[in-house]
């Protein structure tokens, strides 16, 4: 690669971020980590945080033996297969904490920060979410911490529970305005029970997590292939968020929590990989820009905006009333915008639920192979031959 071209690259991503854009990397694994590529991403990419999920972490798990040793460790201590999982991904977030911990220091704990989320499969249980949350937040145990928190109905009140403990928050899948309404309700309401509980507000922190691309894909299968509409509803539907957002950060509930040191709960664009090959493959990113934001990306996304995307400054103010009349001209098509965004969420929560079991399958065929046996409950024997492996008695010790 040329001086010049890696010069244009860097240009591209820097510009996202001088117009205000966060650029956050949608991925994470111990591979990367111990390469320094992460590192790398920070000091020439712009890369200022890090999401992950199940599938990010099923995939991570899956491929090369860069958690060889520390799953032949959990196996030799009879660790149950729910626990290794835990193990495993919360060495991960700690490390990428550590990576970003400069980036949260000179940001004032704005940016610099990494997601882990709770068991989707609790995604509609408020207690045990916020007991997972709070299970992670001492697990991983670094202030650059996010829990991501399903923006599900038994989540709100989660949302709420977990900020009013001086824990920071990612709400992900979010997909409907009216939902994301609700969200920016729960994170006023946690803040404002988090001072209350003698928090201080300048660290705690939030994003919403709007997912774009597979509004497009649902919508787009519904439409006839020749539609004008085609392509349309994602970012319309992100563009009507980002005035939600406006209108709720310039009232007064918000203005009160301000003035008491508190940071505005972030729109995040998740979900920006471009699911259809025939669209731009930066569109989710080029088209969604507006001060405030961030955009967490995958890395080939991430590439394709380095490469050739074309930042034009704000994309997104101005356009409000162009956005609602996509939404209004696919209710006029005959496309139904609630069945679209609940069909979308129930999907989401089933495909993390997915990730989440082929995780579980991933570490146990690891501790199977490194000599432990893993019983259906998910609790194991362990390997080897010492004391622990010697009784059930001497393993619960």
């Amino acid at each position: 690669m040329t001086m010049q071209k890696t010069a244009e690259k860097t240009t591209a991503l820097a510009d996202l971020s001088s117009a205000g854009v966060a650029v956050w990397l949608d991925d994470l694994s111990r591979s990367r980590l111990a390469s320094g590529n992460l590192a790398e991403l920070i000091s020439s990419s712009s890369v200022v945080g890090v999401t992950t999920n199940p599938s990010i972490f099923q995939k991570a798990l899956s491929d090369g033996a860069a958690y060889d040793e520390q799953v032949r460790d959990l196996a030799l201590r009879g660790t149950d297969v729910g626990e290794a999982v835990r193990a495993l991904t919360t060495y991960d977030v700690r490390w990428a904490c550590d990576v970003m911990r400069e980036v949260y220091d000179r940001t004032d704990g704005v940016d610099g920060r990494v997601s882990i989320e709770v068991d989707p499969r609790i995604a509609h249980d408020t207690d045990r979410t916020v007991a997972e949350a709070k299970a992670l937040w001492w697990l991983v145990d670094r202030p650059n911490l996010y829990i991501k928190i399903p923006a599900t109905k038994a989540g709100l009140p989660a949302i709420t529970a977990v900020l009013a403990e001086g824990i920071s928050v990612n709400v992900t899948l979010i997909f409907s305005l009216e939902r994301y309404d609700l969200v920016m309700d729960a994170f006023l309401a946690g803040l404002e029970q988090a001072a209350a509980n003698g928090h201080d507000l300048s660290r705690l922190a939030s994003v919403a997590s709007f997912f774009v691309s597979r509004v497009d894909s649902e919508v787009d299968g519904q439409l006839p292939a020749d539609s004008p509409l085609r392509g349309q509803a994602a970012i319309a539907n992100a563009r009507l968020a980002y005035q939600h957002y406006e209108q709720v950060f310039g009232g007064g509930r918000w203005k009160a929590l301000e003035a008491n040191g508190a940071k505005p709960q972030r729109p995040l664009w998740a979900s920006t990989g471009v699911k259809d090959p025939a669209y731009d493959d930066t569109q989710y990113v080029v088209e969604l820009v507006a001060a405030g934001t961030v955009n967490t990306m995958p890395e080939a996304t991430l590439e394709a905006v380095a490469d050739h995307g074309q930042v034009r400054g704000d994309t997104v103010t101005g356009t409000y009333a162009a956005a609602q009349k996509v939404l209004d001209d696919l209710a006029a098509a005959g496309i139904s915008y609630d069945d679209v965004v609940e069909k979308l969420e129930s999907e989401g929560v089933a495909k993390f639920e997915e990730a989440w079991n082929s995780l579980i399958g991933s570490v146990t065929e690891q501790l199977e192979k490194a000599g432990a046996d893993v019983m259906p409950a998910g609790g194991t024997t362990p390997a080897g031959d010492g004391p622990a492996a010697a009784s059930p008695e001497a393993s619960a010790g």
